[in-house]
């Protein structure tokens, strides 16, 4: 089963925990146990697995990417100023595969599943959502 999720971000840089809509599609696939693959279709996104619990973290993340790749330095810059977006987005990844069992993410006490705008804020952000599993 394939499904999407669209969203729009507000801020340069954000964290939104996806996790209650990535469920809800799994709820709507009645997949008991399975793998379930969140991809963001963007080069300057990623999908990563964190604690929300805090939002502290959250905030502790993107300010840990900002001193690992500063903006403004880098040769992308001169064409439109987002290559530390990019640089980001490519450490942290575009997608992540988490397990489905009796049909819901198998994570963590503490885990949720974050879409990280990298180059906000956007319009029509596109999360893919893929789900394999016994039935398909």
């Amino acid at each position: 089963m394939r499904d999407e999720i669209i969203l729009s971000t507000s801020k340069k840089q954000e964290l939104i925990d996806i996790t209650p809509r990535i469920s809800s599609i799994i709820k709507k696939s009645k997949v008991e146990s399975g793998i379930c693959n969140v991809f963001a279709a963007h080069a300057t996104a990623a999908i990563i697995i964190n604690e929300n619990y805090d939002p502290n973290i959250c905030l502790d993340l993107l300010d840990a990417l900002d001193k690992l790749v500063p903006s403004g330095v880098w040769r992308h810059d001169r064409i439109d100023g987002n290559a530390d977006s990019h640089i980001k987005s490519a450490i942290l990844g575009p997608s992540e595969t988490i397990p489905i069992r009796n049909n819901k993410l198998d994570l963590g006490r503490w885990q949720a599943v974050q879409f990280c705008e990298l180059d906000g804020p956007r319009h029509d952000r596109k999360i893919i959502v893929t789900i394999t599993g016994d039935g398909y």
